[in-house]
């Protein structure tokens, strides 16, 4: 028997994982980032074999890592997290800069960043697990780094299908927040509607989410919103 609910006490942190094959520049969101050994220096990242990003390490041999702060906003995770690299430049809205190698890593509302070179690529199902050894590594700024139990419960975001942590979307309601049926809601509750793929909250709009809305975060109709009470 495996309950799905077990895997929620794992604890990690939230990061942006990129990469860089030939002109076209790639990143996604992760919480596989593991230190695996001090010396050499040596990190570790799982990524889905259908992920834009995986082909592109897996063809250039290297990746950049952001260390996300507790502040990132969900603008910033859900264009990472939640649209592939081949469909929208991921890079367009977000401060950037090139490594030694001129893999992109993203600068803002980052802690720290890594630049590592695979040293081995291990097939782990749906996932490629890449192994490699840190050639740079930078403290951007100071503060709080986001956890993915705070992403979670505070930010009320969820994992997407190809995550590497992904249960079938068992994933605990966000504090404080309920789901509703249509009708007045209790009293000192307000009505809202919560994105059922990335998480996003959408406060008002008691009789419906407008004709044509689509959440800001991963770009989903307003038929995959469930009306909730904060």
């Amino acid at each position: 028997m495996i309950d799905r609910k077990a895997f929620r006490s794992l604890s990690s942190g939230l990061y942006l994982i990129t990469a860089r094959d030939g002109d076209a520049k790639f990143g996604c969101v992760v919480n596989t980032l593991v230190q695996v050994a001090s010396e050499p220096p040596t990190l570790s990242v799982s990524l889905n074999k259908e992920n834009a990003t995986a082909r592109a390490i897996l063809d250039a041999g290297r990746f950049a890592a952001t260390v996300l702060a507790q502040d990132a906003p969900m603008e910033l995770i859900g264009t990472f997290g939640f649209h592939t690299s081949t469909e929208l430049d991921k890079f367009a809205d977000c401060n950037h800069a090139l490594d030694g190698s001129e893999v992109p890593y993203v600068t803002e509302h980052g802690l720290a960043r890594f630049s590592v070179f695979v040293t081995e690529t291990i097939d782990v199902g749906s996932h490629y697990l890449f192994v490699g050894t840190v050639e740079e590594a930078e403290v951007l700024e100071t503060g709080d780094p986001l956890t993915y139990a705070y992403y979670h419960a505070v930010k009320g975001g969820k994992t997407p299908p190809k995550a590497a942590t992904y249960n079938g979307g068992d994933e605990a309601a966000p504090a404080g927040v309920s789901a509703t049926p249509s009708g007045a809601p209790e009293a000192g509750k307000r009505i809202a509607w919560r994105c059922m793929v990335c998480g996003y909250i959408e406060e008002g709009y008691p009789d419906g989410l407008p004709e044509g809305y689509t959440c800001p975060i991963c770009g989903a109709t307003r038929d995959m919103f469930e009306r909730i009470e904060l």
